[in-house]
């Protein structure tokens, strides 16, 4: 791998790469008059739709993809950018507005070596994708993982989670979801097109298996996390059930000693035990023995538990 100087060189017959920003007015200008793209080509890599799409012209396709956007200090963000790419049997062109994961990881890859060529437009939309998959499978993992440990913090019963942190969770794996339906959508469009270029079929029909399998660890996961939110659920249920529970047994118990003491308290005449000594004692008693009596007929009837 060697770097490009202008975006016109000649490298001697080797297949390149480039990846441009079309916040870049010159950007913008050299796609608008390359004469290595066609008409349609040219113009999806500069519409102004971010809608996942492709394109086939001859021996080339236009495709647009969705990847997560990166800032200068954080790698990971929950931003999703369009990445344009143009691939001609001799040159892979990538067009962004913003920064985005997937050119990083692929130019890392490249950087290491370890096998990694690209002599062609198949090898460099598996690189590409690839790098797209591997940012996606990175998260649904992290994502897994938070499940997981919110499963056995639930089942501890230490440190239940929060149904924040779950909506959060919910909230990535559907996100996920949608940018992998989107993108196996493309592909599955690029299989069917009777002009797609020979040697890019097969890689097309291995990267839209790639991302149908991906969309079932991430639906796996969604599963997983439906179920943890259904018993957070139940044990908020049973937690309000059991605490309407007791509010109910302690209103049973005191309704007939508030009855008593409201009895005693009207202020009317020929009221019983108004001229004795012990009659604020008397009515107290009377008031705990109606307490008593009811707590004795709940247990008698059953509705008292554990």
């Amino acid at each position: 791998m060697s770097p490009v100087a202008r975006c016109d060189s000649d490298q001697g017959g080797r297949f390149r790469w480039l990846h441009l920003n079309l916040a870049d007015h010159g950007t913008r200008r050299w796609i608008a008059h390359a004469e290595a793209f066609s008409p349609q080509i040219g113009d999806l890599l500069l519409s102004p739709e971010t809608h996942q799409q492709a394109v086939v012209e001859g021996d080339s396709v236009g495709c647009v993809l969705h990847d997560f956007e990166r800032d200068f200090d954080v790698a990971d963000t929950e931003r999703i950018g369009a990445l344009r790419i143009a691939l001609t049997p001799s040159l892979m062109l990538t067009t962004r507005l913003h920064p985005l994961r997937s050119a990083d990881i692929a130019r890392r890859r490249l950087e290491r070596g370890g096998g990694v060529t690209i002599n062609g437009p198949a090898q460099a939309l598996d690189l590409l994708v690839g790098a797209i998959t591997a940012n996606i499978a990175e998260i649904a993992r992290s994502l897994s993982q938070d499940v997981q440990t919110a499963e056995d913090g639930l089942l501890d019963g230490r440190h239940p989670p929060a149904p924040r942190d779950l909506i959060r969770i919910r909230r990535r794996l559907a996100q996920l979801h949608r940018l992998l339906i989107g993108m196996r959508g493309v592909f599955q469009r690029l299989e069917e097109y009777e002009e797609l270029p020979e040697p890019l079929l097969a890689t097309v029909e291995k990267l839209a298996q790639r991302l149908q399998s991906l969309d079932a660890d991430i639906l796996g996961v969604q599963a997983q996390l439906r179920q943890l939110r259904d018993e957070v659920d139940i044990q908020a249920a049973q937690r309000t059930n059991q605490n309407l529970y007791m509010l109910s047994i302690v209103t049973a118990l005191m309704l007939p000693a508030t009855l008593v003491t409201g009895l005693f308290g009207m202020n009317t005449g020929g009221m019983p035990l108004a001229d004795g000594p012990h009659g604020t004692l008397v009515a107290t008693v009377i008031a705990a023995s109606a307490a008593g009596v009811t707590y004795w007929l709940l247990r008698w009837m059953g509705f008292m538990r554990r």
